[in-house]
């Protein structure tokens, strides 16, 4: 209900604002200031990661090499028993001394529970943990229960279907020893990018985040945890209570609490975790559906925390007021829009004079677009070494592709949230399609070869009696 009130209270403010000045003042000169300011900041992190970078390249962090502790390795599974076992292996061949690895079944209808218990009797460090069927439900209360029989002085936290290089916790671990370091996040790569436009943008969607959580660490801002390749320190999940178990979003919401008690999150670039896009249009709107809501309701709950806490750095606080504008901006410019094209309607204003404030609105539409454009162009550059030409085509494509999903999808989540009650929809991101459907290419091509193999013969048996 808190949630809902205060919403409500900043769209109506909005609303309010753009409608008494929009007559006395160019509201859209306040948009497009809105937006100077995160292009600014944008600027000013990118200047901050080139003066790190320099900074480390003549005085190279020390390193603790004998800074190793224990790490246990969490992987939660609902229904996952055609990617699961790939996984496991892969992260047993990790180089690392010390670690366990949890596979938890969460409540799973298919086979997923008999390969968790077939891997823990084939590897000694594989611990399966099978959850009842009326267990609390989510992603969260299941790194509850793993996190009561863990022994990790961290906690590293997979996704279902991910891979990762053998070198991961030598490159990952480092980051978190300093004392007021509480998790490090990974860089996330889509594994099977090339398969259609849907799982390539999504990769380019990844590499621009890269860009921005390296942005946000060099100017030591509010660094977000994204769920698969985070990890955590014990000391820092025992004084934020674990996870929230009624928030959709187990990674954002935990950011948040750690950034509001003091602690710093930090952002490894080199530590790579592989995890596989979605391939089909309507799991990747319930996927991101959940991200946007999870995102929204974690700073309409948590923002009165952030700004009056006394553990939480001016410049996290900073940063996160700057990018919760990436909310503000939307809808600024969707309730603008209405507003104008009802002023058209009501004022019999011609659409098409140069006066009217629907140009002004397409160019603002169009300026958008283009810092989208040119920080995707500028992340593919840099993070995926790509071409120029190639990378300016995929950028135009991952534009179109986000302010596609975006900005609808955010008028919709706070249609949700102003009228519906809340739920804890997890809207589960459906993993092994890509083997499912190669499975299913392949049952229909044997099938095929099998009926091409009866007629044969068939043809032959003819044959032979009319020989005879």
């Amino acid at each position: 209900m808190r949630e809902r009130l205060l919403l409500f209270f900043i769209l109506f403010g909005l609303g309010v604002f753009l409608y008494i000045f929009q007559n006395h003042v160019d509201t859209t000169k306040g948009f497009v200031i809105l937006c100077a300011c995160m292009v600014v900041y944008g600027l000013y992190s990118i200047a901050a990661t080139k003066y790190q970078a320099r900074k480390q390249k003549k005085q190279p962090p020390v390193i603790n090499e004998n800074y190793k502790p224990f790490v246990s390795i969490m992987i939660p599974a609902h229904n996952e028993e055609s990617v699961i076992t790939n996984t496991v292996e892969n992260i047993l061949k990790i180089d690392y001394p010390n670690y366990e690895v949890i596979v938890i079944d969460d409540r799973s209808s298919d086979n997923t529970p008999n390969v968790l218990r077939e891997l823990s009797d084939k590897y000694e460090k594989v611990i399966a943990l099978i959850r009842e069927p009326d267990a609390f439900p989510g992603k969260s209360a299941v790194l509850n229960d793993a996190f009561q029989i863990s022994k990790g002085e961290a906690i590293l936290v997979f996704d279902a279907d991910a891979t990762v290089e053998p070198d991961f916790l030598n490159k990952l671990v480092p980051k978190l020893e300093p004392a007021d370091v509480g998790a490090v996040q990974a860089r996330k790569i889509i594994r099977n990018k090339d398969v259609n436009f849907l799982t390539r943008c999504q990769n380019n969607e990844y590499t621009m985040d890269t860009q921005l959580q390296v942005g946000r660490d060099a100017v030591k801002g509010a660094v977000e945890l994204r769920g698969n390749g985070e990890l955590i320190k014990r000391e820092a999940l025992v004084d934020i209570g674990g996870w929230n178990n009624y928030t959709i979003t187990d990674d954002l919401d935990m950011s948040t609490r750690l950034h509001i008690k003091g602690w710093d999150v930090r952002f490894c670039p080199d530590a790579c975790v592989y995890e596989e896009g979605i391939v089909y249009l309507f799991p990747l709107f319930r996927q991101r559906r959940r991200w946007l809501e999870g995102t929204i309701r974690r700073y309409l709950e948590y923002s009165w925390q952030a700004m009056c806490s006394k553990k939480m750095s001016l410049r996290a606080q900073f940063d996160m007021a700057m990018y919760i504008t990436e909310f503000i901006m939307p809808i600024w410019f969707m309730m603008e829009l209405a507003f104008r094209i009802i002023k058209v309607f009501t004022d019999k204003i011609d659409p098409f004079s140069l006066h009217n404030i629907l140009w002004s609105s397409l160019i603002v539409s169009a300026v958008v677009g283009l810092g989208f454009f040119m920080t995707i162009r500028y992340s593919l550059r840099k993070y995926d070494n790509q071409p120029r030409i190639k990378s300016m085509i995929e950028a135009g494509e991952t534009t179109i592709y986000m302010l596609t999903i975006w900005f609808p999808m955010e008028l919709f989540i706070f249609c949700k949230i102003l009228f519906c009650k809340k739920d804890m929809n997890w809207g589960k991101t459906a993993h092994g399609l890509v083997l499912e459907e190669k499975k299913k290419i392949k049952e229909r091509i044997t099938k095929e070869l099998q009926s091409l193999q009866t007629k044969i013969q068939e043809v032959q048996t003819k044959l032979q009696e009319v020989l005879k």
